[in-house]
């Protein structure tokens, strides 16, 4: 079994859920999908252990599936741009990287708004340079969908994982890719599909809700549509299961979604808070993993 992990940091990744939720795997599975598939934890760890033979993810932020296309189609010469990039950024100093990470940030943010499908390439490396380089790895935009997140002071971040990069393209070979809203990724789904939806928790705090991954935001009207779109591939009996923070943290008595997946299995996991500006408020905190499969839990 050939095994990869995420190629990049991103805000509520699953690596150090995946023992609880690999125990809500089915034994086995022909399809796969991932409406909200962020930094890929789940992923690659189903496309080693399962081995689904038909696989759709999907995501809203465009340049995050764009880097999955260019590692999936292109990852020699990423390999390569990429390689330089960390040579340059590990011989320099401090200042020199903090002004190379503020001309990349620009680029990018250029590239975005005027790019055009030969740039792809450069998009994808510049995307995985500013997460290894930003604060805390976090993709955060603006209203204009500009990435806006600052410098971080790291010495010698790992920019370019040479071998894991190589198995997460071989993993990738024969995932279909889509972007925009999860919803479009109903028709791909049916009885053969095990499904994995983590979209953007619910914020515990106003303050916790500083971060936009896209210039959208996605906040409690959201949250009860995506819970009628896991009810409607219920219906078509699709495995499913979805994570989300846990109000309860906060308030013992907000049930939101408790409510909301009443009909569901709900199950209260331990996980890190590995963000938040202050560091005395990271620690333990309970996550929510909803299935529709009763005997999982």
């Amino acid at each position: 079994m050939i095994t990869a992990k995420p190629f990049i940091k991103w805000v509520g990744g699953k690596t150090q859920l995946l023992d609880e939720i690999r125990k809500l795997y089915p034994a086995q599975t022909e399809k796969y999908c991932e409406p909200f598939v962020g930094g890929g934890a789940v992923l690659f760890d189903v496309l080693s252990r399962l081995g689904p033979k038909d696989v759709l993810i999907n995501d809203i932020n465009g340049e995050l599936i764009n880097t999955y296309c260019q590692i999936k189609t292109n990852c020699g010469d990423l390999i390569d741009i990429l390689a330089d990039l960390q040579e340059r950024y590990w011989n320099s100093s401090h200042e020199e990287n903090k002004s190379l990470f503020l001309e990349k940030r620009e680029r990018f943010n250029s590239l975005k708004v005027n790019g055009n499908k030969k740039d792809n390439l450069e998009k994808a490396v510049l995307f995985i340079f500013l997460n290894k380089t930003c604060f805390n790895g976090l993709f955060r935009v603006n209203s204009k969908g500009l990435f806006n997140v600052p410098f971080n002071n790291a010495k010698k971040p790992l920019l370019c994982d040479v071998e894991n990069l190589k198995v997460c393209s071989e993993l990738l070979q024969n995932v279909k890719m889509s972007v925009g809203n999860y919803a479009q990724c109903k028709n791909f789904i049916d009885s053969k599909t095990f499904v994995y939806i983590d979209p953007p928790y619910r914020p515990l705090t106003e303050t916790a809700a500083f971060t936009s991954y896209n210039e959208n935001g996605f906040g409690d009207k959201e949250q009860i549509e995506l819970a009628q779109f896991i009810e409607e591939i219920s219906e078509r009996r699709a495995i499913v299961v979805t994570s989300n923070s846990d109000p309860k943290n906060v308030c013992e008595n907000d049930n939101f979604f408790d409510r909301l997946y009443k009909k569901f299995s709900i199950k209260r996991v331990s996980a890190s808070r590995m963000i938040n500006s202050n560091a005395k408020k990271r620690g333990a905190i309970n996550e929510l993993l909803i299935s529709n499969v009763a005997s999982t839990f």
